[in-house]
Order: C-alpha cells, then structure tokens, then sequence
C-alpha cells in the first residue's frame, strides 16, 4: 500500500498503557502468588460453602417447599402453590419454562438509511463512487455519530430480546449474559468439531462449547470485534456514498479487510486487542495475529507491520467503547472470577509484549480509514468476477 509510511507522523504514544503493562512486568511473581492466591480462596470459599450445606443437610428440622415458579418481570422465585407475584401483579411461570438463552434465536439488523442503492458491486464501484470514495467527504464527527448508532441499535436489539423471551437477565450466569449481548450484534451458533475455537462468517459468530466458560467468553468477544470492525468500515462506506446498507456492502468490506496481508493484519490485531481487554492478564493472546504476520516470511517491512498495529489498537477502542457501554465493570469482574474457577495454566505475561502503545489521532485514523477503503474498493473493482 502506497502511503501506509505516512501515517506514522500521525501516531500518539499511549502513556498509559505502557505504565500499565511495565507495572505487570515489574510485579510478576508478585502477580503470578496473587493468582494463585485468589484460586486458592475461591477452592477455599467452595469448600466452606460445601461445609454448610453438609451441616444443613445432616441437621436440618425440616424441608423447606420447593421454589418451582418464577416472576419473568422481577424474578423473583416462588413455590409451586404460588399463581401471582403481588409486588408486580403478573402471573407466575414455572421455572422449568425458562428460555435457555444458547436457545433464542435473533436476526439483528444495523441500517443505515441512505439515498442511494446498489444491488450489485458494478454499480457500487462505479467511476462516481470510485471518486467519492477518493474524496472522503466525512470529519470525525461524523465517524463519532457511526459509533454512536451502532451502540444504539445494540442496545435496542438487546431490550426487544429480552423482553421478547421474558429474560430476568440478573439471574443469568456470565456466560449467558455475554451470549445474549453477542446476540444483540449477530447470530450466534456452536459447533463440537474441528480446531477453531470459534469464527465469524456470514453474519454469525460460531463458538466451541466444549471449551470452558471463560474460553468461550473471550472467543465471542473476539468474533464480535471482527464483526464490528466489519460495521464501522459498512457504515462509513454507505455515509461516504449516502447509501443504504445492504448485504453488497457488507461483502465489499469482507472482502477488503481480507484480500490482503495488510487489512488481515489490522483486523486480527483488533480483535486480540479488545478481547485482551476482558482477559486476566496473563491470558492475553495473539497468536492468529502472529501466524498471519509469520507467514508473510519478511515480505512486509517492520515499519508496515508496526503501522498495522497501531490502526487496529485505535480501530480497538472504538470496538471497546461499544462493548464497555453494555459488559460494564461488575460484569468485568465476573468475568475475571469466571477465569478463576476455570483457569488451568499459569499466567503467561509474554503476549503483552505483544500490545502496542501507539494510537493514531483523529486525523491520522481517518486517513487510515480512507487508504483502506479507496486501496481496497481499487482491487474490488478489478477484481468484479
């Protein structure tokens, strides 16, 4: 790619976040005893809660009813001889009724309703729109509302499921929780074969469930970012040609942030960067990044490469500003206690050597977003068979 060198003068330095990955480096044993430390009190408080219920059960005076119903407006749970939850005067459910949420089934939809319509990739990469893609007639504050629509519809997508199937969303585990925000942003579907822990094709996230809870946690987060970095390019593209979006433009996009080692990069970068951010450190990983970049066997100069990381660390907050408005800190931190019940290695602090500390500014990062759409719409439009 022609200018991929001139960003650089573009790129800040995320103070931060190298004080806050020296700070894990500096602390490693110390890290690595707090680990272990908060496994042993979680087997320590499963044992105690063990003890209890040992106790109880040898010395209880009698056996208590059943819960066997539900209220599916606050949940609440009632015995079986129950019909009506009086604070909020709805009938009961009987809790064996309730909705798996691996069940539900959404088809969620992120418009973007512009005046123009292309059914077919000749019309959309057409001369005129080849050119008004080379102008780039957006500001930032235009990127800034794309953000904020796409986190409107998630969250409205989100409200109509859990409605539509009566979720009382607090009684949900981690897991579950994290399964319906994703099906807020895409299909979800599961598979039990095959090495990939997961992968988003075709408008739906397809996850291994033989992995534990917290495996499959961050795998969906990483599918969902590739999903989302997906989005923003659409609907940047329909704003840049004031289009609507339809699923031309989301093939286009497939395929520009696909047909080359450079948007391969960026896009897989991206994603290990936003699901790192809902990892215990130590669990971080890059490992699809470090196989693309490998493979390239020297082909793409170290500067490049550096330059790729530094646009899907900026695409990355953007993605994390979407996820965080929905999994906020105590679900945070029920992630990170679901990786304590789960965790089977040791920490391995080497992927943060991984992380980059550059960010490009609003200007840089709109040029970037410019070279990857004008460069990829160019090799689509050659490419139309």
């Amino acid at each position: 790619m022609s200018d991929i060198g001139q960003l650089s003068k573009y790129s800040l330095t995320d103070v931060e976040k190298i004080k806050l990955i020296e700070g894990v480096f500096e602390s490693y044993p110390l890290k690595l005893h707090s680990l272990r430390s908060s496994i042993e009190q979680k087997f320590m408080e499963c044992n105690d809660e063990f003890d209890v219920v040992e106790d109880y059960c040898l010395n209880a005076p009698h056996i208590e009813t059943p819960l066997t119903k539900y209220c599916p407006k606050c949940g609440e749970k009632y015995p079986d001889n129950e019909n009506v939850c009086l604070d909020c005067l709805v009938h009961l459910k009987n809790l064996s009724d309730k909705i798996d949420v691996s069940d539900i089934k959404t088809n969620p939809q992120f418009d973007f309703d512009g005046k123009n319509s292309y059914d077919d990739l000749t019309g959309l990469l057409s001369d005129d729109n080849l050119l008004k893609i080379k102008e780039f007639g957006i500001d930032y504050n235009d990127y800034l509302r794309i953000l904020h629509g796409i986190k409107a519809q998630a969250f409205k997508n989100f409200d109509e499921t859990v409605k539509a199937n009566e979720i009382d969303f607090d009684s949900l585990d981690i897991l579950d929780k994290i399964i319906l925000f994703a099906k807020s942003f895409v299909k979800v579907d599961y598979k039990s074969y095959g090495g990939q822990l997961g992968y988003f094709e075709n408008g739906m996230i397809t996850v291994d469930d033989r992995q534990t809870k917290s495996l499959q946690i961050t795998t969906i987060i990483h599918e969902l970012s590739h999903f989302l970095i997906k989005e923003i390019l659409v609907h940047v593209l329909c704003k840049v040609l004031d289009a609507k979006k339809n699923d031309v433009m989301d093939d286009l996009i497939t395929f520009i942030l696909s047909y080359s080692p450079f948007t391969q990069l960026i896009d897989e970068y991206s994603a290990h960067n936003v699901e790192g951010r809902f990892t215990m450190f130590g669990f971080q990983d890059y490992s699809s990044y470090y196989q693309i970049e490998k493979s390239l066997n020297g082909e793409m100069p170290e500067d490049e490469i550096e330059i790729t990381k530094t646009i899907g660390n900026t695409f990355a907050v953007s993605i994390k500003e979407i996820l965080e408005s929905l999994i906020d800190r105590p679900l945070r931190e029920d992630i990170k206690d679901q990786f304590l019940r789960d965790v089977l290695d040791r920490p391995n602090y080497a992927a943060l050597k991984m992380e980059t500390c550059q960010l490009l500014n609003e200007e840089g990062f709109l040029k970037a977003i410019w070279l990857i759409l004008t460069e990829g719409c160019e090799v689509a439009s050659d490419k139309l068979e």
